[in-house]
């Protein structure tokens, strides 16, 4: 037999460090939009509305006055619940070395993170639930006509995201009477990665020659144009083949209502074998847009696909 030393006592080591895969580990969304809580219902009004009136020419000299009717309207929001469950078994964790409870919190935390966001950008574009009362709902579908910008908007064919398309945008937001809002804190623009790309070719957006301030472009982030904050988030939809669903918001355009805010919890199971670590979360919230003319959204060629993360 050959001497081999002590090669034959060699041994295989592993980090110990335990990290998370690539994945959105925060809301980008949450604070962009109008929020509040509920308890002790299974739907919520968070927003009353009343309709918008004209004034009348006087009859004549004390002629009896009329009454200008106002129509009211609700919007609705329900919650959505959620909930994930994690087990960490305990003769599994004699034999390594790792302890994976606190990232595997953390894991948690993400999914609802995404959660939010998915349910805000879904509200944006989804059918709204409006009425007087629970009694008597109906819905309001999405105007794509008036609301919604080709893919192929200033072009012959279906094209990226342009400066065309977020003045076009901006027109229609001026146009529905966001005007103030706009001054007062602008909008939210989400697109993806493929719409922040193109964004950066666009010397309109990147070159302070067009830019008073300048610093549009900041360590290769386009971070705000035109008054929309830009945030990128890959949950955006594909509405169809090759095409990305982006949305552009005034803050009041679209609410989130927690019933219950993440709430995670690590227990003991002793009803298993084992005696295993539950790490459980629960989270339960609805979102809805609260007014036609508030939500725009801008759909852009693109062929990146969904995102990596579930």
């Amino acid at each position: 037999m050959a001497d081999t030393g002590l090669a034959d006592l060699f041994i295989t080591q592993y980090k110990t460090l335990l990290n998370l895969n690539l994945q959105q580990n925060m809301s980008m969304l949450r604070g962009k939009v109008e929020s509040g809580s509920h308890a002790g219902s299974k739907i919520a009004s968070p927003i009353n509305l009343v309709s918008a009136m004209s004034l009348k020419t006087p009859e004549g000299r004390f002629a009896p006055k009329q009454n200008i009717p106002a129509d009211y309207q609700r919007r609705w929001v329900m919650p959505v619940d959620k909930e994930g469950d994690q087990l960490v078994d305990n003769f599994d964790q004699l034999k390594t070395p790792i302890d994976p409870k606190s990232k595997l919190v953390e894991r948690a935390a993400s999914a609802v993170a995404r959660a939010f966001d998915d349910e805000i950008i879904r509200a944006a574009t989804a059918s709204a639930t409006i009425g007087v009362d629970a009694g008597s709902l109906t819905t309001e579908t999405f105007n794509t006509t008036n609301f919604q910008i080709a893919a192929a908007f200033g072009a012959g064919a279906a094209v990226g995201l342009t400066v065309a398309k977020l003045n076009e945008a901006r027109r229609i937001l001026e146009h529905y009477h966001n005007t103030d809002e706009l001054m007062a804190s602008g909008a939210c623009l989400v697109i993806g990665s493929s719409q922040h790309a193109d964004l950066r070719n666009q010397a309109l957006v990147t070159s302070s020659d067009f830019n008073q301030q300048g610093g549009i472009l900041e360590n290769g982030v386009v971070r705000r144009f035109m008054g929309f904050d830009i945030v990128v988030s890959e949950r955006l939809p594909v509405v169809s083949a090759n095409t990305r669903g982006c949305i552009l918001f005034v803050k009041s355009g679209v609410y989130l209502g927690m019933w219950q805010d993440i709430k995670t919890q690590v227990a003991q199971r002793f009803d298993l074998s084992s005696n295993p670590w539950d790490i459980s979360t629960v989270v339960s919230f609805g979102a809805t847009r609260t007014e036609a003319g508030k939500v725009i959204q801008i759909l852009a060629a693109d062929t990146s696909g969904v995102d990596i993360t579930p």
